[in-house]
């Protein structure tokens, strides 16, 4: 019964989120198989003659050093979902426990974080990641610590409403009511409840840290050369843009292919979870 149950459910599933979770597991396959996938050293340099347009031998060409951009993007895959899939649960983690803590805790506390959040929030997500790597410095692990806090209010903001919405309700008053304690309540009666929206609006937030990503590599504040990382591969082959544009289109494929897919899932889910749908 479990199994038709899910077979009926998946069939519910809109085509764009479904499309978008094909592209999106085929892109971690790749990730996950890099190693083997790519036919050269994603670091030796003068494997084919430098900025050589592709053909058999290299499939995306070379770049400027001579290295094989095949071999280069299939690597970053690795780079760009590792940095955004570490920096988003940070962020959500953080961002949780803080609207959390601002939906049930007394009302001065309440206020002092949602201020807090609102100052934040008032910035723009790569504003605030560029300040604190201007004060941590560069490095693949520094921007990743600034892309988690950069989305901390935009999950902290998000919870406290779903948080607060479902507060309300007669279910958790009624748990309220029967002496059980805020973590249990957030744990066995408030999460199940929100989860769905969470993890929808957590996909929608993977695509936004992989692009601050590739942001800051290509303004030289993330990941560092000569680290294939595709924002880096586009800062470095951007001199070349007439000579040989190939250096830039793939590794901004890439990007485009992989924040389409996880915001097609992020939409498909969001879409899918709406109960206004189950209405209709």
């Amino acid at each position: 019964m479990t199994v038709r149950r899910l077979a009926r459910q998946a069939r519910t599933i809109p085509p764009a989120a479904a499309f978008g979770c094909g592209l999106a597991a085929f892109i971690s396959m790749v990730a996950i198989l890099a190693p083997i996938l790519a036919p050269y050293d994603a670091f030796k340099m003068a494997v084919g003659p430098r900025l050589s347009a592709p053909s058999a031998l290299h499939l995306f060409g070379t770049d400027e050093f001579g290295r094989d951009l095949f071999s280069r993007v299939l690597m970053g895959t690795r780079l760009s979902l590792g940095v955004g899939l570490v920096a988003v649960l940070c962020g959500l983690a953080i961002g949780g426990l803080l609207g959390f803590a601002a939906a049930f805790s007394g009302r001065y506390v309440e206020m002092l974080i949602l201020r807090v959040i609102d100052v934040l929030y008032s910035f723009p997500d790569i504003l605030i990641a560029l300040a604190l790597l201007g004060f941590l410095g560069p490095g693949i692990e520094n921007a990743t610590f600034a892309i988690a806090a950069s989305l901390v209010p935009f999950y902290a903001r998000v919870t406290y409403a779903l948080s607060a919405g479902e507060k309300a309700k007669p279910y958790l008053e009624a748990a309220r009511l029967a002496g059980i304690g805020p973590v249990r309540l957030i744990r066995v009666h408030l999460l199940p409840n929100i989860s769905q929206s969470v993890v929808a609006m957590a996909t929608l937030g993977f695509s936004s840290a992989i692009l601050s990503s590739a942001g800051l590599s290509f303004l030289g504040l993330g990941v560092q050369p000569p680290s294939p990382e595709w924002g880096g591969m586009l800062a470095s082959g951007r001199n070349y843009i007439t000579q040989a544009p190939w250096v830039l289109l793939f590794p901004g494929c890439a990007i485009c292919v992989t924040v389409i897919s996880f915001n097609m899932i992020g939409d498909g889910l969001h879409d899918w979870f709406d109960p206004r749908r189950k209405l209709r």
